[in-house]
């Protein structure tokens, strides 16, 4: 699985507290497909997480992307999720017990600890 985002077009970070529970996009790419966005939604929110990948826990709805993977699977981590015209963060865990549940990290985690690399 690979992730070909045009790089062209720039996209805001939404704050934590712009982020609802509610419907989102997921952007992946699937079996060398070029990037698509498959529905999903955002369930819980923990805004005081400041500290690990588990900032939101998500859900995948999308009917197609259910039926070609039955959920969120190895290779989606990372796949950036958008609300709202923003990107509010990305894939980073799934639930063994129920692949179409897993977590995602908050875009302002992300940011801070690219800054910290580089």
């Amino acid at each position: 699985m690979s992730l070909n985002i045009d790089t062209s077009k720039e996209m805001e970070v939404a704050l934590r507290e712009e982020i609802q529970i509610g419907k989102a996009k997921i952007l992946c790419s699937l079996d060398n497909e070029k990037v698509q966005e498959y529905e999903i939604e955002i369930e819980k929110i923990y805004k005081d997480n400041n500290y690990d990948n588990k900032s939101m826990q998500i859900k995948v709805t999308d009917p197609k992307l259910i039926e070609k993977t039955g959920g969120i699977i190895q290779g989606m981590s990372g796949s950036p999720i958008i609300q709202n015209g923003k990107f509010v963060g990305a894939v980073t865990h799934v639930l063994v017990n129920n692949p179409q549940a897993g977590y995602a990290v908050f875009g302002d985690i992300m940011i801070k600890q690219s800054k910290e690399i580089f």
